[in-house]
């Protein structure tokens, strides 16, 4: 049952504190939520800055620390923080959020909303253990009362393997004020040491198996074979940093690539990028991306999962094979010799952003859901 305080009240939980797409989504959610009916409570599983970030907003926001999905030794501070601030629904961002909840929450009768931002489970794990994560989300998806997709793809992935009694999409959004080429933003080629009449090429990631750097170093091996007149930013950390950048000393790019750590001046760094580039392996939807559209840019990426649903071919931007780099580095140097196609397709990558991926719409979708719940517990009562 909703109890009788005044605002709805929300646990969002997610995996960790550090900065990604499922937790710009979170930031983003709770920071644009109407404050006079809602009230976001965070819940992360580790420390970290988006952690800071929150609490400089004035969100209230809880940390319980495990690095262990279903970790029961959690139970009791997670149930606790749901008795104490009178949670009436829990929305958990991920597999691991939501692992470490369902039990306390199922116990206490709340209501639960899980939002996959792409699936535990994927092709390139070997065959036991992307079963146990396959079983893992059923598991998950059958003790839940609604699942959200971020992407269609998602939520077909889901359906032809989980009996999903509830299941919707709700894409991402952007926030496309902050997200706008045509406000006033510095220019930090500059700062970054870029030579003028380079084109620059952005990668801007958490550097870990999914976002596969190896590729794009390779690509920029292929692509100093046609020019040298194009700078490469990977921007992000990640556990396979260090290699990529051995891997850009070992091919004799290191050059041609500034490996930068994480920065939190997003529209300030996409602005600085001709090209922005996104070679993944499976996504659920990029918000990244996503920025990056918004903000005008030309985008070469693979054809996964969500990244497929918002650029189209030859349309708004180039898709090329995963693992492929001599096709990753043809598009780039296709673009990098055509500046008017650059900008055919940013405008059009704008215009899909506009359309599909306000964080207007994606705010109301959620809030739409949480009215939902509420109202059936009212009708239950």
């Amino acid at each position: 049952m909703a109890s009788n305080h005044h605002k709805i009240k929300i646990l969002e939980t997610i995996r960790q504190g550090q900065i990604g797409g499922g937790e710009s989504h979170v930031l983003d959610l709770v920071s644009n939520i109407n404050k006079d009916e809602f009230e976001p409570i965070v819940l992360s599983f580790t420390e970290g800055p988006m952690v800071e970030r929150l609490q400089n907003l004035g969100i209230k926001t809880y940390v319980v620390n495990t690095l262990k999905p279903f970790n029961l030794s959690t139970y009791n501070a997670v149930k606790k923080i749901m008795k104490e601030e009178e949670i009436d629904i829990l929305h958990a961002h991920g597999t691991r959020a939501l692992s470490n909840t369902i039990f306390p929450a199922r116990a206490l009768g709340l209501p639960i909303v899980y939002t996959v931002h792409g699936w535990s489970f994927h092709q390139d794990q070997k065959f036991p253990a992307r079963r146990v994560r396959e079983l893992s989300e059923k598991f998950l998806t059958d003790h839940v009362d609604l699942t959200i997709s971020v992407s269609n793809s998602n939520q077909r992935d889901g359906l032809t393997r989980f009996n999903m009694k509830r299941s919707r999409v709700v894409n991402y959004g952007v926030d496309l004020i902050r997200f706008n080429p045509d406000r006033e933003l510095k220019d930090i080629r500059h700062e970054l040491g870029i030579k003028e009449g380079k084109t620059v090429v952005g990668y801007l990631v958490r550097m870990t198996v999914q976002k596969d750097p190896f590729t794009l170093v390779r690509a920029v091996a292929e692509v100093a074979k046609t020019t040298r007149d194009m700078q490469f930013l990977f921007i992000g950390d990640g556990d396979l940093k260090e290699q990529a950048i051995q891997l850009a000393y070992d091919l004799g790019i290191a050059d041609m690539i500034n490996f930068l750590p994480f920065r939190t001046d997003i529209p300030e760094v996409l602005n600085t990028f001709d090209i922005y580039t996104l070679p993944s392996l499976w996504e659920g939807l990029p918000i990244g991306m996503l920025e990056a559209m918004a903000m005008r840019k030309a985008i070469v990426a693979t054809p996964v999962d969500g990244t497929k649903e918002a650029i189209k071919h030859g349309e708004n931007g180039l898709l090329v094979p995963c693992h492929d780099h001599v096709a990753l580095a043809e598009a780039l140097v296709s673009l990098h010799n055509n500046k008017q196609q650059r900008e055919i397709f940013g405008k059009a990558a704008q215009m899909t952003a506009h359309q599909t991926f306000d964080l207007k719409m994606m705010v109301a979708n959620n809030e739409s859901i949480y009215r939902e719940f509420i109202k059936q517990q009212i009708l239950a009562a």
